[in-house]
């Protein structure tokens, strides 16, 4: 079965559809992901913390999640979170370091050629 509101991870536009639904924490971490300023980092931490949340990764085409949609698994994710909204806060903060360590770890792997090609090194 396709649906058009699923995709492989969670999509970023879903985002304004979650700020409701906890409390003024949530809104604002939300609010600050959602703006055209945030940092891809910031971004990529949001898409990781509900990736993982929510189990994108064990998500196919034939799931009864895929066949919802990726936006009422999204909102459903959110609301069934047992810890507060300090906690979620928290864990994007986390997993903003874990993103950046990885990045880190990918830029030290990669060097440029003579002609500024980049090449594993």
């Amino acid at each position: 079965m396709y649906n058009p509101d699923t995709e492989l991870l969670f999509p970023l536009r879903v985002l304004p559809q979650l700020a409701s639904l906890r409390g003024e924490e949530w809104r604002k971490l939300v609010e600050r992901v959602s703006q055209p300023t945030a940092s891809q980092i910031e971004r990529c931490s949001f898409v990781l913390m509900m990736v993982r949340m929510g189990g994108c990764i064990s998500c196919n085409s034939d799931s009864f999640r895929a066949m919802r949609g990726c936006t009422i698994c999204a909102k459903q994710t959110v609301r069934r979170f047992k810890g507060a909204d300090k906690d979620l806060v928290e864990q994007h903060r986390l997993l903003q370091k874990e993103v950046e360590q990885f990045l880190k770890g990918q830029s030290e792997n990669l060097s440029g050629d003579i002609n500024g090609n980049i090449t594993k090194g």
